[in-house]
């Protein structure tokens, strides 16, 4: 019987072409959307699950409250870790400090790399379960000057040669012996995808060659550091953080962060806070794409539906004559859902084929490393189970709707089935327009704010800067980098900073002034730069006037951004002084604020100050009109002559600031190209109805135009009834889609409003892209001889 039913199936697809490639075209891209999002969520609900520990492994974060904001970091003090070793020792597996991922240079021999890594202390590589290719994690960190490789650092530097036991200059500070290889980390790892580790250096190679480091072992308030912890077998990350939050306050009575343990399992997905809670973050994407997978398959599942029931005066006769002879409604439906799941399979060979041609570009755009797991059956056992469901949800409104014509009627040919059959098929017409023109609001809100906090104002001129970090070679030459910077005419002006333009890497307290609060702890982001600094990026000043090297005082001066301004309180700024860790500084200009953090928030006060031995940082402003790979050529040579054995990387500043809006546009590509395909497949469907439509009033069309209509009257009347349900979609979709957007919208403090115009663009597009599918039948059918429909009929 089954046999029998396949066989009939194919031949029915054979004899229907059309009908058939639509099913089969808009299942198959539907499935291919629906497996695309399937690996992608798949990765996102995976990830760090390489970590062995992963259920056990935490980082600590603090919550503090400055300027009436509670703001959580992840940057604590030094003296938290023997503190929790010595008094909270049994909570904990392994506790380990860490670095930030900073680059250094490596050399050995002639080859010179800048690459990131971490200083750590000896757990790290245990804890993580780093998978060693060489050396055991008892030996790996165990002396100071050692460095542990990644397997794919290990063959940049040492080309395939054994790097156990030989020496890599560090910094050009140390030589540090390769007693270890870990496996390079899988691309949906922490420690690869956001903070890329490719070495690791003992901790305490980072005391002996970091004074600042050194000397903040007992001090509770530079909150500098990270560190990861593996509780205990059987502990509990909510009891432990519950012992542990106030540990600063009890070892520093001028401390105020409360600290707990940020499980492994949360970082990737839930990583945003507000006011100190945790408030979600990339998993509103997972569940977004989850659903926008589930309707764009449910599309083209209603494209089957639809098709299927449209012609099912056809099959008529076919159930009558099978009822007549003794077929069961089982049967029948049995029948019916066969078909559904040969064009399912076939529909799912060709989505494989579309995955597989697509990935590469899906990767590229998700930021991902994606690819089909062939050989694991575990995957191709959900393939099956989920072609099954596909084609049974397809197939079973058409295989009960059809099974139940009544043989009596049908071969008596009283059997029609009217206007009130249609209405399913106007329902789930309207249901694929509903999501389709939601998916177009939605993407043209997300291109909107996107390029709303692109076109905001950034406080200075990022065109034609680039920036380069400093290394200890290039200490105490900025003078003479810049003089002969200046000399060959690539340059317009060079100055040093503690960090970018684009960031602020220190936040600081202590700031005190006339009339200030008492019992208030404000903070400022703060940047130390060279005098030369505002006239390199080019930032405004406001009021009062600019670091100068005609002011010897300007060693004790500060600028302040508008923000500082506001956070002081204080009128005519300008002259005034404000005392920083009891030192009394100057102000003496205001700036624009510049977008130097997120360009999603508010402006961040900021104080800069003058100190031109705090480098770690060089911006250069390249000679506007000069040809920039000369430009760029002559900038190398200069810092290749002053540090020999540091490679020489930069990054144009616009480059730098544009990253900022990685994650949201590849948001707002995804989300388009889904909007697209969710338009294609509906468009599939309509097409095919419209067909059917246009062939089953082809003697009406053949009367009406003997009669003297127009074409123009003939494409209004077969188009009006698609175009209403097409307006009644989008009075469904504007309230769902405002409600869903404005709380999306709502995560961003500088955001677009939420007007009309979109609404109206959306329903504009979707009638345009309905009456040209429509109109491809109609017209044709409006253009067909009279003669020959009335002949034909």
């Amino acid at each position: 019987m089954f046999q029998n039913n396949l066989r009939i199936a194919w031949r029915n697809l054979l004899k229907n072409k059309v009908t058939g490639f639509i099913n089969i075209a808009g299942l198959a891209i539907g499935m291919a959307v629906a497996v695309m999002i399937g690996l992608w969520i798949n990765d996102e609900l995976t990830f760090n699950q390489y970590h062995k520990n992963y259920e056990r492994l935490a980082q600590m974060y603090i919550n503090q409250t400055f300027n009436d904001k509670t703001v959580t970091s992840q940057a604590v003090s030094l003296p938290t870790e023997p503190v929790l070793r010595n008094e909270f020792g049994t909570d904990f597996e392994h506790i380990a400090l860490a670095s930030w991922n900073f680059e250094h240079v490596l050399v050995r021999g002639e080859k010179k790399l800048l690459r990131r890594g971490m200083s750590v202390q000896p757990d790290f590589p245990k804890m993580f379960s780093l998978n060693l290719l060489a050396g055991t994690y008892e030996e790996v960190l165990k002396e100071p000057n050692s460095i542990l490789l990644s397997q794919t650092l290990a063959r940049a530097l040492f080309d395939g040669e054994d790097p156990m036991g030989k020496t890599i200059r560090f910094d050009s500070q140390s030589d540090l012996k390769v007693t270890g290889v870990f496996e390079d980390l899988p691309y949906n790892s922490t420690f690869r995808s956001v903070d890329f580790a490719e070495f690791l250096v003992p901790w305490a190679n980072y005391l002996a060659t970091h004074e600042w480091v050194k000397n903040s072992q007992d001090n509770w308030g530079n909150h500098s550091f990270q560190l990861f912890a593996q509780i205990a077998e059987g502990a509990d990350f909510e009891n432990v953080t519950a012992k542990i939050k106030d540990i600063e306050k009890a070892h520093s009575p001028e401390g105020n962060p409360q600290y707990f343990l940020f499980p492994m399992s949360r970082w990737h997905l839930y990583a945003d806070f507000e006011e100190g809670v945790n408030t979600g973050g990339r998993i509103q994407y997972v569940r977004l794409f989850g659903i926008i997978g589930v309707f764009v398959l449910l599309l083209a599942c209603i494209n089957f539906m639809n098709l299927s029931t449209a012609r099912s005066e056809k099959r008529a006769k076919e159930v009558g004559i099978r009822k007549t002879i003794g077929s069961m409604r089982g049967q029948l439906i049995g029948q019916f859902l066969s078909e559904s799941l040969v064009v399912a399979f076939l529909s799912l060979v060709l989505s494989i084929a579309l995955v597989q041609i697509s990935l590469g570009w899906f990767n590229e755009i998700a930021d991902k490393q994606l690819g089909i797991p062939f050989g694991d059956p575990i995957f191709w056992i959900l393939l099956i189970v989920f072609a099954l469901f596909t084609g049974l949800l397809a197939g079973s409104y058409p295989a009960f709707y059809l099974s139940s014509f009544q043989p009596l009627k049908v071969l008596k040919g009283t059997f029609k089935t009217g206007r009130m059959a249609a209405i399913p098929r106007q329902v789930l017409v309207t249901i694929q327009f509903t999501v389709s023109v939601a998916l177009i609001i939605g993407t043209i809100v997300v291109f909107q704010q996107i390029q709303h906090a692109k076109n905001r104002p950034v406080g200075y001129d990022r065109t034609g800067i680039i920036q380069t970090t400093s290394n200890i070679e290039l200490d105490g030459k900025t003078e003479v980098l810049r003089n002969e910077l200046l000399k060959s005419g690539a340059v317009e002006e060079i100055s040093s900073s503690s960090g970018p333009i684009t960031n602020i890497w220190s936040n600081q307290i202590g700031f005190e002034w006339e009339g200030k609060d008492p019992e208030s702890l404000p903070t400022f982001g703060i940047t130390a730069c060279s005098h030369e600094f505002g006239k390199t990026i080019g930032w405004e000043i406001i009021e009062g006037r600019d670091f100068s090297k005609d002011f010897l005082t300007d060693t004790a001066a500060l600028i302040l951004n508008e923000a500082a301004v506001e956070l002081t309180g204080i009128d005519d700024i300008v002259g005034k002084t404000i005392r920083w860790n009891d030192n009394p500084f100057q102000v003496v200009g205001v700036v624009r604020d510049m977008v130097m953090e997120s360009p999603w928030r508010p402006i961040k006060p900021t104080i800069f100050f003058v100190d031109p031995n705090w480098v770690a940082i060089y911006t250069i402003r390249l000679k506007t009109g000069y040809p920039v790979q000369q430009a760029l050529a002559s900038v190398q040579t200069v810092f290749e002559k002053h540090a020999p054995n540091s490679p020489f990387e930069f990054q144009f500043v616009d480059e730098v600031y544009d990253q900022k809006f990685q994650s949201e546009e590849r948001i707002g590509k995804l989300a388009r190209v889904f909007a697209f395909l969710a338009i294609f497949i509906s468009c599939l469907g309509l097409f095919g109805l419209s067909a059917y439509v246009a062939e089953q009033r082809t003697k009406e069309i053949g009367i009406r135009k003997v009669l003297g209509a127009s074409v123009a009257n003939l494409w209004a009347m077969q188009s009006k009834g698609f175009v209403s349900l097409v307006l009644l979609s989008c009075l469904i979709a504007v309230p769902i889609t405002w409600y869903y957007l404005n709380g999306w919208l709502m995560d961003f403090d500088y955001r677009i409003q939420l007007g009309w115009g979109v609404f109206v663009v959306a329903a504009v597009l979707a009638l345009i892209v309905t009456l040209v599918t429509v109109s491809l039948q109609a017209v044709k059918a409006a253009l067909t001889n009279p003669v020959k429909s009335l002949r034909s009929e």
